[in-house]
């Protein structure tokens, strides 16, 4: 019988996944820290672990460095589990030694479980090539003709999921009010703490049911707060309000979870203009890292044209700019038909944000400032987005 080692501090989801691969056949260990997950390794040595990255007591990263550097453990597979969002942890991952990387928001139970049968028997042909009087190593267990197919699977996690919602929601909802009303900085830098591993959990337990319009927007909001509590400078008008945002839209979202169809057919694309290279340039990083595929533009004119041209899904707009500003080009582009409706966000210095958050938006649905953090303008276009295809459905 595999053993498999499970690094996971959120005990719902270790709790869900320790019963599948318990039911097909493995010998099944849960650690909740890293620092038990590390000793773990070394005491039972497992054929397999899956390993979280954000764990107390040692995080991921630590737990892979220090395993790849024992000689026993140099090929001992272990699929790492990362935020989509957060490219430098996963990079950071693969040069650690991680065999695979998966997403918890777009991870389902099946693509895991054949990414544990294929590693395992990689590893047994790696191990009976090298074997010499060795015995043979023991098989990967097959899934059992018993075990309910994916689609059960997840329809029974996904009842457990809705049916905890409320409580859920209204904590996340209690803890980001507490944010908003502390103005001690160490304290709400705490409190955006305390918020991410919430959420962290709502982004693994809603891939893990098929929640995807709530996994992909959970993600993006995670790694936004995590970049708020790693970096407090990051803690400003403009995040706070994305963040209030996008958390009002995750609670409506939670709301009406029975409702929400699968995320089918999702490929908008996003206008961005701005006469800074550098300001264009971090722009689109922002929308490639929220999956969304962008056009810049250098300016209004050209702009312009290239909105008559073919039709956008949303635009980043920059407020000054030479010549055409980010006001007049946001009139011209609602006097079309077509632009009615497109959700236009502008970009402003900071400095300037307040004032302009209090005055008219001229058209736009929303702000945020600059220099940003570019997950919050990956959080912001997928709010809208988002919304935008909820509302198109009637559902939203």
């Amino acid at each position: 019988m595999k053993k498999l080692l499970i690094i996971e501090d959120d005990r719902i989801i270790a709790s869900i996944y320790s019963k599948k691969f318990a039911v097909e056949g493995f010998n099944v260990e849960v650690a909740e820290d890293g620092q038990v997950g590390l000793d773990s390794i070394c005491s039972s040595r497992p054929d397999i672990v899956l390993l979280d990255l954000m764990l107390p007591k040692l995080t991921g990263l630590e737990i892979l460095t220090r395993v790849r550097a024992m000689p026993e453990f140099e090929r001992l597979p272990i699929i790492v589990f990362s935020n989509a969002y957060m490219t430098s942890v996963i990079d950071a991952a693969w040069k650690a030694g991680a065999t695979a990387v998966l997403t918890k928001a777009n991870t389902s139970p099946k693509m895991l479980t054949e990414a544990i049968h294929d590693l395992l028997a990689k590893a047994d042909a790696a191990t009976a090539r090298t074997a010499t009087a060795a015995p043979a190593a023991a098989k990967a267990p097959a899934p059992a003709a018993t075990v309910p197919d994916d689609v059960e699977f997840q329809a029974t996690q996904r009842r457990q999921f809705i049916a905890s919602i409320p409580q859920f929601n209204q904590g996340i909802r209690d803890l980001h009010q507490t944010f908003l009303k502390t103005e001690d900085r160490t304290q709400k830098c705490a409190m955006v703490g305390e918020l991410y591993r919430h959420i962290h959990v709502l982004t693994g337990s809603s891939g893990l049911v098929g929640a995807d319009i709530i996994a992909r927007i959970s993600a993006a909001y995670e790694a936004l707060l995590k970049e708020m509590h790693d970096k407090p400078g990051n803690i400003n008008v403009s995040t706070t309000r994305t963040s209030t945002q996008t958390l009002l839209f995750i609670s409506a979202l939670l709301e009406r979870a029975a409702q929400l169809p699968p995320l089918a057919a999702f490929d908008p694309v996003v206008l961005a203009v701005d006469d800074e290279d550098l300001s264009r340039r971090a722009v689109m990083a922002s929308l490639e890292r929220a999956g969304v595929r962008g056009v810049a533009c250098e300016n209004g004119g050209a702009a312009l044209e290239r909105a008559r041209a073919t039709h956008f899904d949303l635009v980043v707009l920059d407020v000054d700019m030479p010549g055409m500003n980010g006001y007049e080009l946001c009139t011209k582009l609602r006097a079309q038909p077509d632009y009615r409706d497109t959700p236009v966000i502008f970009v402003t210095g900071l400095s300037d944000f307040q004032s302009r958050a209090r005055s008219t938006l001229s058209g736009a649905n929303d702000l945020i400032a600059k220099p940003f953090v570019f997950v919050e303008l990956s959080v912001k276009v997928l709010s809208y987005l988002l919304k935008g295809r909820l509302a198109a459905q009637r559902i939203l």
